[in-house]
């Protein structure tokens, strides 16, 4: 489990062939999503600009101005998972009376250019991009007719969320198993590093917060399923499962010692991706102020 594959995955799904099923033309359902489902196609969401994506209404400076039977859009997102991989791209954009809407821009469009982020020290299995949109013209027939306004984007957000709460367990699991492998083999002061009370500890700190985040991630799905899920009860799971999975990883790389920084084994690996996570898809401080929200009726933003 590499929470860098996971990503592309949740792009694909979540955040691309979503937004078309809810808010596409029967047209774009056809053309796209049975592409989109057999890999034939990849696609990217573009929403995060490089001001900040915590407040996207506000940082939102990519413009769509209607020209005729096109649409002129001009702008840049940036952090765009699968963005130089990906043949076609949901671009969220402000028209000239600011309403927010989207757009399937194929990624060979005249204007259109995609600059991978080099460098990563997190994500690496992950392609990521910054998008540059100068004049790119869509056709009508390419914005998604249903989606106008900011609860559109967010609402795939939504969906991506509740696939983190899911995803992040497999990594807590991954580190988990390998520390208590490498506990019993190594031995220090006579005995397996298993049999210290300290190391006990902690792996039994891993084994409670895997076990209640499967618990909590099951819970959202029976209330999804039941048509109850509410965004607040996603961020929840997000924040949660997400800050369990890190501090376990960080856990399992105190018990791995030295080796815990080697490529030799996925603690380190998982630790830093799982430090982008904790930021993407809602930091866990907006989620807390989600949650903060919930809890008193009064907004904190």
């Amino acid at each position: 489990m590499d929470s860098g594959l996971r990503s592309f995955v949740s792009v694909q799904s979540s955040l691309v062939m979503y937004p078309i099923y809810a808010f596409g033309s029967e047209a774009q359902k056809r053309e796209f999503l049975p592409k989109l489902a057999r890999g034939e196609l990849v696609g990217c969401f573009g929403l995060t600009e490089p001001d900040g994506g915590s407040d996207p209404y506000g940082n939102m400076k990519t413009k769509a101005r209607r020209d005729g039977d096109t649409w002129v859009l001009t702008g840049t997102k940036m952090w765009i998972t699968n963005g130089n991989l990906a043949h076609i791209a949901v671009i969220w954009a402000k028209d000239e009376e600011g309403r927010v809407l989207g757009f399937l821009v194929p990624t060979d469009t005249p204007g259109f250019q995609a600059r991978e982020v080099k460098h990563k020290m997190s994500l690496r299995a992950s392609v990521t991009s910054e998008l540059i949109l100068d004049g790119v013209r869509v056709p009508e027939s390419l914005r998604l007719p249903k989606a106008e306004g900011l609860k559109a984007p967010l609402s795939c957000l939504t969906q991506a969320r509740f696939g983190i709460a899911w995803g992040v367990l497999g990594a807590l699991e991954m580190v988990y198993q390998e520390a208590v492998a490498f506990a019993q083999s190594r031995s220090t002061f006579g005995a397996p590093i298993a049999q210290k009370q300290l190391v006990q500890a902690k792996l039994a700190d891993m084994l409670s917060w895997h076990t209640e985040g499967l618990l909590l991630a099951w819970r959202l799905a029976r209330l999804k399923d039941e048509g109850k899920l509410t965004p607040a009860q996603v961020s929840l799971a997000k924040r949660q499962n997400v800050k369990k999975a890190l501090e376990a990883a960080r856990l399992a790389r105190d018990i791995l010692g030295g080796s815990g920084i080697t490529l030799e084994y996925h603690a380190i690996r998982h630790m830093l991706n799982l430090e982008t996570v904790y930021t993407y898809e809602g930091t866990h401080d907006v989620h807390t102020l989600v949650l903060g929200r919930e809890a008193t009726g009064l907004s904190a933003f």
